[in-house]
């Protein structure tokens, strides 16, 4: 017997895109500071490595499901370190359970068997497609965010978008300027570039290059700016977690085990500067080809430490949290058969999370497909039935503003938003 409304699993009330057009149409007078729009944020967070989707949000109603995992299947609710019910199909991973409340709460929500419509099982090629928001093309030269940021409506300013890491990411590429928030508690202890001096030297250094010179002067302004803003928050210490098999998989992408306290000091820093309405971030350490474990073990010790990490990142923001929309995404999923050394290979369909105020939570959105052979892709793989552009879509229109224009110009190729009503309506 198949599980309950396995094929169509909408757990969202789903209603047409062109019930937003009003809230489209009032992107057209977002200009002024005391629109609506200004306080509005997006963070979104890249776990590199292609966490395994699966046992994440785990579909234990599939009678597919514990046959094909073996011994790191997840057990069902109720039984011995089994999964937390979500509904009568899905169960969230034990090892989230900080993040439950916020799912009971009604500010927590996933959109299963999502991600590229591209089939690739690169980790580099995959990270590429979903941060340029182009999947197949490898031409494109900006990040989907940078579009963004140039496209919202409103006055622009050196913090409106925040990248935290030590690596520039693919998804801020791009002419628009992006302050670099980096990661640990010396995160912006004063540096070369902080000397009056030096600051004198080069201003005159690019003072013939306007260009030049607008990159440094944004550069200067936001370090400032974002020093100004930030006050050193309470350290949180995560589980530790080891790293990747494949190290070119996390592309510079912290651990998770260091998650935890730079995502509250972003969380910080987005919520005191009012600037601030785009920030991105990454975690690395996803590649559970060997020894993955299940309710405990490798993965989930990742996934405690990433736990903490958005719970911080949640708690940093604050107040800020009612007006922030969260989104975790990854390049692909992981197969859905173990693999014979107790882990899962590179796969294609996976899960996408949405946490924050305007989330219409408290459910699992999406068409679920089944995992039964004949609906997997390849053969092996949970489909792709979402693309991850149609989830962001309407987060960039009815939460930020973003025109029609505008959002053709982040993605180029974006297929229709997806029917579930992810935001609250406003």
């Amino acid at each position: 017997m198949k599980a309950p409304m396995q094929r169509r699993h909408f757990l969202a009330s789903c209603v047409a895109l062109s019930g937003w057009t009003l809230m489209r149409n009032a992107a057209a007078t977002a200009d002024s500071a005391d629109s609506p729009y200004a306080r509005r944020k997006l963070v979104v967070v890249m776990l590199r490595g292609a966490v395994d989707g699966l046992s994440v949000v785990t579909p234990y109603g599939d009678r597919n499901y514990a046959a094909s995992r073996g011994s790191i299947a997840l057990a069902a609710p109720g039984a011995d370190d089994g999964l937390l019910k979500l509904d009568s199909l899905f169960g969230l991973n034990p090892a989230l359970g900080r993040l439950k409340p916020y799912w009971d709460q009604g500010s927590m929500a996933f959109v299963h068997a999502s991600g590229s419509p591209d089939h690739t099982r690169s980790h580099f090629d995959a990270q590429d497609y979903m941060e340029s928001g182009t999947p197949g093309r490898k031409s494109t030269p900006d990040g989907w965010m940078n579009r963004l940021l140039q496209g919202l409506p409103g006055e622009s300013s050196p913090t409106r978008a925040i990248s935290m890491g030590t690596t520039p990411p693919r998804i801020f590429a791009g002419s628009g300027s992006v302050a670099n928030l980096g990661v640990g508690r010396k995160a912006l202890d004063a540096k070369a570039i902080d000397k009056p001096e030096m600051q004198s030297a080069l201003a005159k250094l690019y003072a013939k290059d306007p260009m030049m010179a607008r990159t440094y002067r944004d550069t200067t302004e936001g370090r400032e700016e974002i020093k100004r803003s930030m006050e050193e928050p309470r350290m949180v210490h995560g589980d530790m977690a080891g790293a990747s098999m494949d190290p070119t998989a996390d592309a510079g992408a912290q651990s998770a085990s260091g998650f935890a306290a730079d995502a509250q000091r972003l969380g910080r820093v987005i919520s005191a500067d009012v600037h601030t309405q785009l920030a991105f971030t990454s975690v690395g350490g996803w590649d559970t080809h060997i020894n993955q474990g299940g309710a405990k073990g490798q993965l989930a010790n990742k996934l405690a430490s990433l736990s903490l990490g958005l719970d911080a990142l949640a708690q940093g923001l604050g107040d800020a949290l009612k007006d922030t929309v969260i989104v975790v995404m990854s390049e692909f999923g992981r197969t859905v058969r173990q693999n014979g050394t107790n882990g899962t290979d590179h796969g294609r369909g996976n899960v996408m999370w949405l946490l924050g105020g305007p989330v219409n939570g408290g459910r699992v959105m999406g068409e679920w497909p089944g995992l039964e052979t004949s609906a997997l892709a390849d053969g092996r793989d949970l489909a792709v039935v979402t693309d991850f552009r149609a989830v962001i879509s309407p987060i960039l229109q009815r939460h930020l503003g973003l025109s029609d224009a505008g959002l053709a110009q982040v993605f180029p190729q974006g297929p229709a938003a997806t029917r579930a009503a992810l935001l609250r309506t406003v």
